[in-house]
């Protein structure tokens, strides 16, 4: 592919809150781009806007001003890489820094300009993006979704949701389906279905170079037609010393067309690069008020860490009607849509897990787990709307207290 094939299927940004590096960038690069027209973004959007601002469906190539905002342009680059193939980051930088050019490399940049800009350094990054594309379209591998599956809080029934999430995306024609337990203090994965491995995800961080297909299936453990890759049977020593659950990621995404992680909390480093590296996260609650101010303080930390509101999924488990809160008081509160309610069930969740199955698709909690599996896979959404409930002005009260 030439560097004129490549550029003439992306719809070129300079995204700079730097009118002078801006203008001076778009002066070289009118030499390089013909005809193609080159749009300018003056700030940097939210990890929220990245969506509209980068609509799937168009290939762009962002040119990605770093030294203005060196922080929350790396924290953006992350983003943006995620949403591979259809944007590539071409990192642009004010000086020769080393460690800076790491970062950008190590967060997802395809490739860097130096300022002063020439010739030569387009030349060479654009000769690099067309071998990147022609070797991304001569495997012609999508790569799978990944599902984090979160609780508010310890006890909201997140493992159990993961699991039978798991199990409905195979059940609905999904070939290859991975679970895995990524919970690194207490993964609970193992008790819920009933089985054991001798290898854990601690044993494919350890041997990420090494992941091949035989590998990968020595460490894993099927059940009902799943992958399951478990935690530690017990908890490790320096566990919060790992932080990076990329290179395990990085390979399943090739290897499965959908990921479903059980976490263990929002907190952390861990935990947060679990989050960034999801393409949907469902943050699992129930309506009690506990539960709900722990989903609040969650919201706001993942917030204050830039993961993007726009891929967390607010699931409020184990809801009934006539007991706990309402789903549009819910909503309100936590200044977030409920994306789904899913029933109480005790009984169903009890017979699961003492005979370690799936919950069955013939109960109300298997069906609603079915339908949530279809909305997330891309089935129609639910219309019905929530009733209003006299405790709204009450619960925000409370909420606007804590918050504080």
């Amino acid at each position: 592919m030439t560097n004129r094939e490549a550029l003439a299927s992306r719809r070129l940004i300079i995204m700079s809150p730097s009118a002078p590096t801006a203008n001076e960038l778009e002066t070289v690069l009118s030499g390089h781009v013909g005809d193609t027209t080159i749009h300018r973004l003056q700030a940097y959007p939210s990890p929220r806007d990245l969506p509209t601002a980068l609509a799937s469906g168009i290939r762009h190539l962002v040119f990605l001003d770093i030294s203005s905002e060196p922080e929350q342009a790396i924290d953006l680059l992350g983003e943006m890489a995620r949403m591979a193939p259809h944007v590539h980051v071409i990192a642009i930088l004010e000086g020769d820094d080393p460690d800076l050019i790491l970062r950008c490399l190590r967060a997802g940049a395809v490739e860097f300009l130096v300022h002063p800009f020439t010739d030569d350094q387009v030349d060479a990054a654009f000769v690099k993006l067309a071998r990147l594309q022609s070797s991304a379209e001569s495997q012609a591998t999508e790569l799978a979704k990944v599902f984090c599956v979160m609780p508010a809080k310890g006890g909201c029934g997140a493992t159990t949701m993961a699991a039978n999430l798991a199990f409905q995306f195979k059940k609905m024609g999904t070939k290859r389906v991975l679970l895995m337990d990524l919970d690194m203090l207490a993964g609970t994965l193992s008790f819920v279905l009933k089985i054991k491995s001798t290898y854990s995800f601690i044993d494919a961080l350890l041997r990420a170079s090494e992941l091949d297909r035989d590998l990968c299936s020595a460490m894993v453990t099927e059940v009902n037609g799943v992958d399951v890759l478990l935690a530690p049977e017990m908890m490790l020593d320096g566990a919060n010393a790992v932080t990076d659950p990329g290179p395990v990621l990085d390979y399943a995404r090739r290897a499965y067309d959908i990921i479903v992680v059980d976490c263990g909390g929002p907190y952390g480093e861990w935990n947060l690069n679990l989050a960034r590296s999801s393409g949907e996260l469902l943050l699992v609650t129930t309506n009690e008020l506990p539960a709900l101010q722990a989903a609040q303080r969650a919201l706001s930390y993942l917030d204050s860490n830039r993961v993007g509101r726009w891929k967390i999924r607010l699931i409020v488990n184990r809801y009934l009607r006539d007991v706990g809160l309402s789903r549009d008081v819910i909503a309100t509160a936590l200044h977030a849509e409920v994306f789904d309610a899913i029933p109480s069930d005790y009984e169903a969740v009890q017979r699961a897990l003492l005979d370690g199955k799936p919950i069955p698709s013939s109960t109300a909690l298997g069906k609603a787990i079915g339908q949530l599996a279809e909305r997330l896979g891309g089935g129609a959404k639910k219309t019905d709307a929530p009733k209003k409930s006299s405790s709204l002005s009450s619960l925000l009260k409370l909420f606007s207290r804590t918050s504080k």
